[in-house]
């Protein structure tokens, strides 16, 4: 298996990050939508939290996470976005981002409260989180609209001192 690099995403990347967000099992486990343009990702990448992160196999991104800090009262939290292309779930992807998000939060950012929502048909990625130190805090019931049905969010999050 190819080493898994995990850096800073950068505007080229955009192409490969469209590749990705549009893969089946990308969108069904996120909130994004299908069909999404290079053109139309390359606006939104604009926007993109303070840190964004990518894993890379052999010069192409397979796996990204986004690490937003809060403001004001709430500025000690942070909150978590990822998702890992199709064809290469399951390989440690998803791993390494959540290893350099939390140590990034940890160590750099200083924040004590990392959090995200994640579908509560989506055991991969709860089992994933819960490594990490996550727990459940509750159900979001009805949360979102996914492939034609409304589905239900677990809140989680990973409290630090």
């Amino acid at each position: 298996m190819s080493e898994i690099t995990i850096r800073a995403s950068e505007p080229e990347d955009v192409p490969d990050l469209t590749e990705l967000l549009n893969q089946p099992r990308a969108v069904w486990g996120t909130m994004q939508f299908p069909f999404t343009g290079v053109a139309q990702r390359a606006r939104k990448f604009e926007s993109r939290p303070e840190t964004h992160l990518v894993a890379v196999i052999e010069g192409k991104v397979i796996g990204t996470l986004g690490l937003g800090r809060q403001e004001g009262r709430r500025a000690h939290a942070g909150v978590l976005g990822m998702a890992v292309h199709d064809a290469y779930a399951g390989r440690g992807a998803g791993t390494a981002l959540m290893a350099a998000a939390v140590e990034q939060a940890d160590r750099w950012l200083g924040l004590t409260r990392l959090e995200l929502f994640v579908w509560t048909d989506n055991m991969r990625a709860i089992a994933l989180y819960e490594r990490f130190g996550f727990e459940r805090e509750g159900v979001m019931r009805r949360y979102a609209f996914r492939d034609g049905e409304y589905v239900d969010a677990l809140g989680m999050a990973r409290l630090r001192g």
